[in-house]
């Protein structure tokens, strides 16, 4: 049986209304959003640190919290709910050493100090149980929280900002970790995040959150290339997103008009007039050399202007431009292309959008009605080489 944990409740936080409704199975649930959008005390509430105002939360058939009109009001201790919970702050007994740590909640158990030696094994740290905890290094100690984490046997594992403060090098290994730990035991596991190459790395799906709600939920691929909306753009802070409107429609293309450009877009079951908002992904922009003639494809959405800023990277390159209306666009390319173009800061360049790289992702007089998710209208396809 494949274990489901059921989320649905409210907490009033000052100013903000938590309204937080979801799913987990046995995967890994990626909460994605800014500072003080209610991540933390979702996680609270699971694991029972927090008592909301109203709602359910069960795991299965065991029932954690409840709180609804005619319905008998419940509220598991957290001791009881069999959730691991791994702080950002690692949060280690000082005076206890690595294998005292573990055994801490085994305590009482003749089991006990066997188990935690084991579960060091599992995390490759049983040559460090008789060390303390201020003679680890920073990844050793995040290894040990997670290894007390499991020491009660938890169905359901929570990481808040666990692996913010390590290098990347060592948050790697534990994703890896993580994703093999997640598998091998067919847990269900929360992460908390503001990180995306973090969210890409560990998680199967994405829960975009913000102002106390999930904006929208899905696999990372979908979310990331199919946002809802405009302000689940801003958090995952996507790029070259436009406010536009549908001036023509035919069986072959849409045309938008962006503040006086027009565009050819993939057809979209769209009126004339319709108010939209749209994105170009920054690889799915094209540089035009100034000494090749324009085809039929780049002599569609061409667009003018110059380099502002060039960010070299090992294996993609960053270019900020700005277009002769005024409007900035990000270009990301990779590093072996355009070499014979200077591409330096106040060059002047010629970009092409290919037409089904403009993706619609919603009217813009639906982006902020009710919970749906706005359908998308058009994807972008992948990129070919110009």
């Amino acid at each position: 049986m494949v274990p489901q944990l059921e989320v649905e409740f409210e907490k009033r936080l000052g100013p903000m209304l938590l309204q937080m409704q979801f799913s987990v199975g046995a995967e890994i649930l990626v909460l994605f959003g800014p500072s003080g959008a209610g991540k933390t005390q979702t996680l609270q509430a699971i694991a029972g640190l927090m008592r909301p105002d109203r709602g359910r939360i069960a795991l299965d058939d065991t029932l954690f919290f409840q709180r609804e009109p005619g319905a008998r009001a419940f509220h598991l201790p957290a001791r009881k709910r069999r959730v691991g919970y791994v702080f950002q702050q690692y949060a280690l007994f000082p005076h206890l050493t690595t294998l005292g740590n573990v055994a801490f909640p085994l305590a009482g158990r003749p089991d006990a100090r066997a188990r935690a030696m084991a579960l060091l094994e599992r995390m490759r740290l049983d040559h460090l149980a008789w060390r303390m905890p201020h003679e680890l290094s920073g990844g050793q100690q995040q290894r040990v929280a997670i290894a007390r984490a499991l020491a009660a046997e938890p169905r359901v594992l929570l990481f808040d900002e666990s692996f913010s403060a390590l290098d990347r090098r060592i948050r790697e290994r534990l994703h890896a970790d993580l994703r093999a730990l997640q598998a091998e035991q067919r847990l269900i596991v929360i992460y908390v995040t503001h990180n995306l190459d973090d969210a890409f790395a560990v998680g199967h799906r994405l829960a975009v959150v913000r102002d106390g709600r999930v904006e929208q939920i899905g696999q990372l691929d979908d979310v990331f290339t199919r946002p809802a909306n405009r302000r689940v753009l801003e958090i995952l802070g996507i790029p070259n997103a436009i406010a536009a409107r549908v001036v023509e429609v035919t069986p072959a293309q849409t045309v938008l008009d962006w503040d006086g450009r027009l565009l050819a877009a993939p057809p979209l079951d769209l009126p004339p007039g319709a108010e939209v908002t749209a994105y170009i992904r920054p690889e799915d922009i094209r540089l035009i050399y100034p000494d090749r003639p324009l085809n039929r494809m780049s002599g569609q959405n061409l667009l003018e202007g110059q380099v502002i800023e060039r960010r070299p990277g090992r294996h993609l390159h960053h270019l900020r431009v700005a277009l002769n209306d005024g409007h900035l666009v990000e270009v990301v390319h990779p590093a072996s292309s355009y070499t014979a173009l200077p591409l330096l800061p106040g060059t002047p360049v010629r970009l092409v959008l290919r037409k089904e790289s403009i993706v619609v992702i919603a009217p813009r007089s639906a982006e902020g009605q009710g919970d749906a998710p706005a359908t998308v209208l058009a994807e972008p396809r992948d990129q070919n080489t110009a």
